[in-house]
């Protein structure tokens, strides 16, 4: 219709969808299933944690959370507005949806957040020229292994504010996944003056800090920045007319830019959902200071366009993930 600059609001677009018998289609999920003793564990754990909080006077600043996040070079919304009752609804794509990748996150219960590590599922490293600040690894596999871990406990644990001398006894929160809880692992992680608190298996959406709240805001971001990529600039093609994905120093740096944008209020809740802060009048081990609170934000503005956004993030969107479990490693290894 000729109009320049257009700009529809929310309320515009669904009244648009609404005259166009359009409406926002998902894929169905499978939720992880809950162990029978489950509340039982989640005490357990809780009461180890407050034990040692307590006993050693550890703070916000020295309870750290770490969890590995599978990636892909396409990061496409399960959501999209398509035609009511057509069979087929697809999506745009590199074809690399399925090239997955691995993420370390980590960060405190005060809020900060520790240098990320990405692990690639190749033999060398790529050629390419890397910012510095970036840790990456490279295996077969795409994923963490013994080996990784003990280098991600000298390039990116020992980074936190006071890690490198280790003066204060800290407390890592971490799942049970086979290469965290090995014997020289878990030696690695008492020499940096530290005590390793292993979450229980198929309880980490209650314990753990970074499924509870991190990880669904970051893979938010990070397809945002996917999304934008997608859709600006010139892209190169194959012989065969496939479009190229992203190269390794894009998706490092979208990554980056995600993991900055994770409000510190996001990851704070998180460990106050998973029991590992308390909110007390004062100021003592292990809690934050009464004035600590969350950072106000739009997302409950109906006006917003956030408002759309949420639409097409569903609530189980990124289900859990507790690391690899030994199956999995061993029908791999098959």
């Amino acid at each position: 219709m000729k109009f320049e600059d257009f700009r529809g609001g929310p309320s515009w677009c669904l009244t648009f969808m609404r005259r166009k018998g359009l409406s926002i289609r998902v894929q169905t999920s499978l939720c992880q299933q809950l162990p029978p003793d489950y509340e039982e564990k989640v005490s357990n754990f809780r009461k180890f944690t407050d034990a040692k909080i307590e006993e050693h006077s550890i703070g916000p600043h020295d309870i750290i959370n770490m969890d590995e996040v599978p990636l892909t070079f396409d990061l496409p919304l399960t959501r999209t507005v398509n035609r009511k009752g057509e069979s087929s609804v697809k999506l745009k794509t590199t074809g690399h949806e399925k090239t997955h990748f691995t993420c370390v996150l980590s960060c405190t219960a005060s809020g900060e957040k520790l240098p990320p590590m990405f692990i690639f599922k190749r033999m060398t490293m790529p050629k390419e020229k890397f910012q510095r600040g970036i840790v990456m690894k490279v295996n077969k596999k795409g994923w963490m292994t013994e080996g990784l871990m003990h280098e991600w406990h000298t390039e990116c644990y020992g980074k936190r504010p006071g890690g490198f001398f280790h003066k204060n006894k800290a407390l890592l929160v971490l799942d049970s996944m086979r290469v965290h809880i090995t014997d020289s692992v878990k030696e690695a992680i008492k020499r940096t003056n530290s005590i390793p608190a292993v979450i229980p298996g198929g309880t980490t959406k209650y314990l753990q800090p970074l499924d509870i709240s991190v990880n669904r805001a970051f893979k938010v971001a990070l397809r945002v920045q996917w999304e934008a990529w997608m859709t600006s600039g010139e892209k190169s093609f194959t012989k065969t007319g496939r479009m190229r994905r992203a190269t390794y120093g894009q998706v490092c740096q979208w990554i980056l830019t995600a993991w900055s944008i994770v409000k510190k209020s996001t990851i704070i809740n998180g460990f106050r959902k998973a029991g590992l802060l308390r909110v007390v009048k004062g100021s003592s081990a292990g809690n934050l200071p009464p004035d600590e609170s969350d950072e106000s934000d739009n997302e409950n503005d109906p006006t917003s366009d956030e408002a759309i956004l949420r639409l097409f993030n569903s609530d189980t969107e990124g289900d859990d993930f507790s690391g690899f479990s030994a199956q999995e490693e061993e029908d791999s290894d098959q």
